[in-house]
C-alpha cells in the first residue's frame, strides 16, 4: 500500500473537529492523534491538530518521545 502524502492545505481537514480524525505533523511525518485522550477536540495545550507542530516540539515537555506510540499515516509532501 503506498504511503499518504499530505501538503499543507489538505492537513488542515484533519483538526479532530465535527467527527473528523485529528493528524498532525512533526518533521515531515504525520501522525494520527485521533485516539489520544490528551487531544480530545483536536486541541492539546493551545496546540491544533491538523498542523505542522515542528516548531513547537522544542518547547514540548515531553519532545518527541511521546510520537514512538503515536500511529503513523503518512508524510507531508510541503
Amino acid at each position: 500500500m503506498a504511503e499518504k502524502t499530505f501538503t499543507t492545505t489538505e492537513l488542515l481537514q484533519f483538526d479532530g473537529r465535527n467527527g473528523h480524525p485529528a493528524y498532525v505533523a512533526v518533521k515531515g511525518v504525520v501522525y494520527d492523534v485521533t485516539n489520544v485522550p490528551q487531544w480530545k477536540d483536536g486541541k492539546h495545550h493551545g496546540n491544533l491538530a491538523g498542523r505542522d507542530l515542528t516548531s513547537v516540539m522544542p518547547r514540548s515537555l515531553h519532545m518527541e518521545s511521546v510520537l514512538k506510540d503515536i500511529p503513523v499515516v503518512g508524510k507531508m509532501t510541503d
